[in-house]
């Protein structure tokens, strides 16, 4: 090999070699910039007082006091220290594991939290705002998993909306009549199926696009509840529309565990089948047979289809069991919280459900993490209104949209949906 030659193979290589890239060292270092600055050296005069015990704990953990300002430098200087390490691993190209943006974003948190409460010496219920980041995570659990299914087979379910909100309401009004909240249950996934055979209906027979079929069944869905509810419900809501709550079913033992026994062994039965859903669904989309047909028939359906694998029929039964599991979500919006159904009262949760379905690169462990954080957004703006803080409310409960926007924008990184999905199959 000729001196010439190695260099142009050199230079070859040298070509190949990806960009740094920036975009995340760039975020860590305002915000950490932010809560250095902004946190603590402004900061807020005051203490603030983290507050994790609640009754019927196993053991008493006390409040934990610290000064708004302390702990807004000692938590900024922490930040600065991560968001340079994030520009050493950029320029050296290495890769740095899902640990890191979750270990920043809870110090970024607490330092926010920290000086939030530190004007009027405020309290933050730890354990109270992790339990409603969870209620509120519900629905949007239920919408991703719906997502995931569907696309993972090949159709896009923008009807995820339509399918929480038949959910909701045909579980109210089964369960006022039945008097019971366990039938209502029950018809959620019903209500949802249904939403589910139209879809399938048009997309996979008459192959209309199926994002504007999503769209139709989210507006028709909304108009026939409306209609009903101001007709019927309103009319006799003892009868249709009463509240029906499921009870809490607390697990012995755990559930006396501090702050994580209340979060996640005190729920009702609703709570409890979203963990097997997620769990179900993180095994057995990647390690079954049924997993590996599915993925099949929405990345490379005729060679699915060249080994005998029906793949219409595969899509329909997917897409169905889909929007029973949106159906689920949408009981929790009745039944589940305890409320009568109400004009609307998904409030774009669908939409956001599939925000958390791409940001979570349709994994149901990432999906999961995703509507997490959405949800605990909505809490921690909840939470703050309670205590009075500088924050205008308006403005937290705007974090969920802004980062739906992000993550649909693509600025979580590369994410790269199933090749055939929305592609009709004709055999």
């Amino acid at each position: 090999m000729t001196a010439q030659t190695v260099e142009t193979t050199s230079s070859t290589h040298a070509k190949v070699v990806a960009p740094i890239a920036w975009k995340f060292p760039i975020v860590y270092s305002i915000l950490a910039l932010v809560s250095f600055v902004f946190f603590g050296l402004i900061g807020r005069d005051g203490e603030t007082t983290f507050r994790v015990a609640s009754g019927g704990d196993l053991f008493a953990i006390p409040d934990l006091v610290v000064s708004s300002t302390a702990a807004g430098l000692t938590l900024g200087i922490l930040l600065v220290i991560m968001a340079a390490v994030s520009v050493y691993v950029a320029m050296r190209r290495l890769s740095i594991g899902s640990w890191f943006p979750m270990l920043f974003g809870i110090l970024f948190v607490l330092s926010f939290l920290a000086w939030a409460g530190g004007g009027s010496g405020g309290v933050i219920p730890l354990t109270t705002l992790l339990a409603g980041a969870l209620a509120l995570s519900v629905p949007l659990i239920f919408g991703a998993m719906c997502g995931l299914v569907g696309e993972r087979s090949g159709i896009i379910n923008i009807a995820i909306e339509g399918q929480l909100l038949a959910g909701a309401f045909l579980a109210a009004v089964v369960a006022s009549v039945v008097k019971n909240p366990y039938a209502g249950l029950l018809a959620a996934p019903i209500a949802g199926a249904l939403v589910a055979v139209i879809l399938t209906f048009f997309a996979v027979k008459y192959w209309v696009n199926q994002i504007i079929i999503g769209v139709v069944l989210n507006v028709l869905v909304v108009g026939v509840t409306s209609f009903l509810y101001s007709t019927v419900l309103t009319e006799d809501p003892g009868l249709w529309n009463s509240r029906q709550k499921l009870p809490d079913l607390p697990i012995p033992l755990l559930s006396d565990i501090p702050v994580l026994g209340r979060v996640l062994f005190d729920q009702n039965i609703l709570v409890y089948i979203m963990y097997v859903v997620v769990i179900a669904l993180q095994i057995f989309v990647f390690r079954s047979k049924w997993g590996l047909r599915m993925r099949a028939v929405g990345e490379h359906p005729k060679a699915a289809d060249t080994v005998g694998i029906k793949v219409n029929l595969t899509r329909v039964r997917n897409t169905l069991l889909a929007g029973a599991i949106a159906g689920l979500g949408g009981a929790f919006f009745t039944v589940g919280s305890g409320l009568a159904f109400g004009k609307e009262m998904s409030a774009g949760q669908g939409y956001i459900a599939l925000a958390a379905m791409i940001l979570g690169k349709w994994n149901p462990k990432g999906a999961l993490m995703a509507a997490l954080l959405f949800g605990f957004s909505k809490s921690l703006g909840n939470t703050l209104q309670s205590i009075g803080t500088p924050v205008a409310n308006e403005l937290l409960l705007m974090l969920p949209y802004i980062v739906t926007v992000f993550a649909v924008a693509g600025f979580v990184g590369r994410v790269r949906p199933p090749a055939a999905e929305g592609v009709p199959y004709v055999k």
